[in-house]
């Protein structure tokens, strides 16, 4: 079984992205930096996907802005689709899904080593996030020792 979570989006100006997207109908529902990733992530829900401030929503949008860097150089421009992140789907069994996909052709990109996490890529290059549900499983073979392939 699968539910999806997230669409993850890029963002240069994070606030005036909240913005929009509450002009649009959606509101923040949580937000976390990271002082060592040099990055803040916001979610975004419409109310009827929302649970209340703070919870994690039924479906929403992410907004990740990561942070100019600290050597004083340019921020990155993101071109090309480079903005949009990724879909993002909780799965009840992370190694089924990924050994399920995997048997039916599918790189996987950046394997569960971590019995949590995972991400593919769609024909068309669509990267998709897959995340276990409830606890982290146990580091598992042959994932554990799997490095990553391409980009993800």
């Amino acid at each position: 079984m699968m539910h999806y979570l997230h669409t993850m989006l890029r963002v240069s100006d994070p606030e005036a992205t909240v913005r929009f997207f509450e002009l649009l109908g959606l509101r923040e529902t949580r937000r976390f930096d990271s002082e060592q990733g040099r990055f803040t992530l916001i979610f975004l829900a419409a109310d009827e996907d929302s649970r209340g401030v703070g919870e994690r929503a039924s479906a929403e949008v992410e907004l990740t802005y990561n942070w100019p860097p600290e050597d004083g150089s340019a921020p990155e421009v993101y071109t090309g689709g480079r903005n949009f992140g990724h879909l993002a789907y909780r799965v009840d069994d992370i190694y089924e899904t990924c050994a399920r996909l995997q048997a039916g052709g599918v790189t996987i990109n950046r394997p569960p080593r971590d019995g949590h996490m995972a991400f593919v890529r769609s024909p068309d290059g669509i990267s998709v996030e897959l995340l276990q549900k409830g606890e982290h499983k146990a580091p598992a073979e042959p994932w554990a020792s799997m490095p990553n392939t391409g980009e993800w």
